[in-house]
């Protein structure tokens, strides 16, 4: 672990800090709230916008080279080998209904590979973060991935594939499998807090396909520092790209894996 990277944590903390303020601030009117739909069941507010204003402006003024990827924003390109990735909402349609699971995102990559990474729930007061080849935190103590060593008696965490309903029947093969073999599935309707739940141990692992990098970067970096595994559907480390993610212990994962070739790939 380098000092460099240390200094990136924390300014991946503070970011996500100031974007959850600015969650919370608007939470108390989220009935007048304006709301936009940027594509099939994807609704975008005035509060990722301005969430994602204060973040980026934050950033930018720390390190004005760099280069952000930011869910509401056009990719601001400077220094490739340096780029963040922001949600600043993550979990808008949770927002928007009033269910309080939502949470702020921000990583950043070093020549390709996440090297710090944050996620605050603003409404649990829960910070997460890791920086690579330092461990994985909430709120300061150290977490860990589950030891459990097969899918019988896990519990697994999900996403629905609303952008990607064209591949809605092969999901649902890969649903019906686990809900058979495990002692439940939950859908949250936050990735980013999938990632992190995982990491800590409230789930034993995670799958969605169809995200979006800046839904993935930060959370799967939290899980391997908490020593799980992220690979893509077909056990690779392309899910950035793919936005197929696949997370658990080594062994559970595994055992998803199987599943997900089965009846997804």
């Amino acid at each position: 672990m380098n000092d460099s990277n240390i200094a990136f944590v924390d300014a991946a903390v503070e970011a996500a800090r100031i974007g959850g303020g600015v969650l919370r601030e608007y939470a108390a009117k989220a009935s007048s709230i304006a709301i936009s739909l940027k594509g099939l069941n994807d609704y975008v507010t005035e509060v990722d916008q301005a969430s994602e204003r204060a973040i980026l402006g934050y950033l930018q003024e720390r390190f004005p080279e760099h280069s952000i990827i930011a869910e509401e924003s056009k990719e601001q390109v400077r220094d490739r080998n340096y780029q963040w990735y922001v949600d600043p909402l993550d979990g808008t349609t949770n927002y928007i209904h009033g269910i309080p699971v939502y949470a702020v995102s921000v990583g950043l990559a070093h020549e390709g590979k996440v090297v710090a990474g944050a996620v605050f729930d603003p409404v649990r007061d829960e910070m997460f973060h890791a920086v690579a080849e330092g461990g994985a935190f909430l709120n300061k103590e150290r977490i860990h991935i589950t030891e459990r060593d097969s899918l019988k008696g896990a519990l697994l965490a999900t996403g629905f594939p609303f952008r990607a309903h064209g591949r809605l029947r092969e999901y649902l093969r890969s649903l019906e499998t686990f809900i058979l073999e495990t002692a439940g599935i939950r859908r949250c309707g936050s990735a980013s807090l999938d990632l992190c739940y995982t990491a800590c141990g409230r789930y034993d692992g995670f799958w969605e396909m169809s995200l979006s990098s800046w839904d993935i970067a930060a959370g799967s970096l939290i899980v391997r520092e908490a020593g799980g595994m992220v690979t893509d559907f077909i056990g690779r480390d392309g899910y950035l790209k793919s936005g197929n993610v696949v997370v658990a212990n080594r062994r559970i994962h595994s055992a998803m894996l199987e599943v997900i070739r089965q009846t997804m790939v």
